[in-house]
């Protein structure tokens, strides 16, 4: 039920974001989702793409620090209110979302929730439990 994820670190220069995308271009790997996040001295650069493996192995062979860390993806349909149902939930069984980010599919269809909680396994606990749609890593490297 959890989905890998890459987290690049960049220092704080031009051209570090337009390198991460290039090395992806090159590699033929397709990038399924993406969030960037800055501190005062480097950004967090977090994707999902369609090869985990290959893209973790050409952006450290071309010198970025990359980490391999897991989040969970929850199918929701795309329509006012989906984040809201998701989130009592998580709200009701005391989870803290460490952060997050979203995919839409086609607008008005299908959406895409990726979530960082402070308690991964019993997340995946409460969303099956509440009847919620939870996509393995196959499901979000074929949207």
């Amino acid at each position: 039920m959890k989905v890998k994820q890459l987290e690049i670190v960049l220092e704080k220069k031009s051209g570090r974001l337009a390198d991460v995308s290039h090395t992806m271009a090159e590699n033929a790997i397709n990038i399924r989702a993406l969030s960037l996040t800055e501190t005062p001295d480097f950004s967090i650069l977090r994707l999902v793409v369609n090869d985990t493996t290959k893209a973790q192995q050409v952006l450290q062979e071309n010198g970025f620090t990359v980490r391999l860390t897991e989040i969970l993806a929850v199918g929701v349909p795309d329509k006012p209110g989906a984040l809201d149902c998701i989130l009592q939930v998580a709200r009701k069984a005391g989870l803290n979302v460490e952060y997050m980010y979203a995919f839409t599919k086609k607008s008005g269809e299908s959406g895409m929730l990726l979530f960082r909680f402070d308690d991964q396994d019993a997340a995946i606990t409460v969303f099956l439990k509440a009847g919620c749609r939870l996509l393995s890593d196959d499901e979000v490297h074929a949207l």
